[in-house]
C-alpha cells in the first residue's frame, strides 16, 4: 500500500518537515557527488555499521545515517512518506518539539538496529526509521483518519481509503514479520533495516501523547474546521 493523501487539516505551514526533507536531499546530493572510494569512506564514517559502533563507541552515526540514502528511489519514497504524515504531527507538536521528536525517533530506530544486528559490518542508512516514528505517532493521534492509499495490481493502481490504524497496523505487522525472519537468515549484503523501522514506530507511538501540545497551547479544531469533507481528525 502506497499512501497518497492524509487529509488531517493543519493550521500552520509544515516548515520543520520541509526543512528535514531539504536536509535529506542535500545530504544525498553530497553522496552522489563523491567518487566510489570517497563514498565508501564517507559511508563507513557516517552510515550505521553496528559492529563498528559497538566496538569503537561511535555515536554520531546513530543520527547521521538517518539523513543518508542508498539511491534516488530510496530517497523519493522516504521523503514522500514524510511529506504525507509529517505536517499533521508537526502541527500538533509545534516545530521545535516535532524536530526533536523526529531526531529522537531516528536515534532510537538506529539503536534498535544495532541491538539486533550487533555483528553486522554492512552500513545501514536512511530516514525510514525516523519516518516510522512519524507514522506510529500519526496512527496514535489520528487512528480513524481516512488515508487514501494506492494498491498496485499488476500495472494498475487501485485506490482505497482506509483508517490510519489499519494502515499502520498492517505496515507494522509486515515489519515485525520481516524483522523476525531476518534473525534466522544471514545478510550477505545490503538490505532493509527492519528492526530500525520497528524501533522507530514503537518510539513514535509511545512519545505521541506526552509531546502533543495541550489545548491551552493549541486550540482544538472546531467541528466545522475540517477540510475536503473530512473532520478535524481526518474522519469522513
Amino acid at each position: 500500500m502506497i499512501p497518497i493523501e492524509a487529509p488531517v487539516p493543519v493550521r500552520f505551514p509544515p516548515v520543520a518537515t520541509a526543512t528535514l526533507i531539504a536536509l535529506n536531499c542535500l545530504a544525498f546530493l553530497v553522496e552522489v557527488s563523491l567518487g566510489p572510494e570517497r563514498l565508501e569512506a564517507f559511508l563507513y564514517r557516517y552510515a550505521l555499521v553496528p559492529a563498528l559502533e559497538l566496538r569503537e563507541g561511535e555515536f554520531l552515526p546513530l543520527l547521521s545515517n538517518t539523513f543518508l540514502h542508498g539511491g534516488w528511489f530510496h530517497l523519493i519514497v522516504n521523503m514522500w512518506t514524510l511529506w504525507i504524515f509529517g505536517p499533521a504531527v508537526e502541527d500538533r507538536f509545534g516545530k521545535l518539539r516535532y524536530t526533536l521528536f523526529y531526531l529522537a525517533c531516528g536515534v532510537l530506530a538506529s539503536a534498535t538496529h544495532v541491538l539486533f544486528n550487533a555483528s553486522s559490518m554492512v552500513p545501514a542508512l536512511g530516514a525510514s526509521g525516523a519516518i516510522a516514528g512519524v507514522i506510529g505517532c500519526y496512527a496514535r493521534l489520528f487512528p480513524h483518519a481516512r488515508l487514501v492509499v494506492a494498491v498496485p495490481v499488476l500495472f494498475l493502481p487501485l485506490f482505497y481509503d482506509i483508517p490510519a490504524f489499519a494502515f499502520a497496523g498492517f505496515w507494522f505487522a509486515m515489519q515485525l514479520l520481516q524483522g523476525t525472519l531476518s534473525l534466522f537468515t544471514q545478510a550477505l549484503g545490503g538490505g532493509i533495516a527492519w528492526w530500525a523501522h520497528i524501533g522507530g514506530f514503537v518510539a513514535g507511538w509511545a512519545l505521541a501523547p506526552p509531546l502533543r501540545l495541550s489545548p491551552r497551547a493549541y486550540r482544538p479544531y472546531g467541528a466545522d474546521e475540517g477540510t475536503l469533507g473530512f473532520t478535524p481528525s481526518g474522519n469522513r
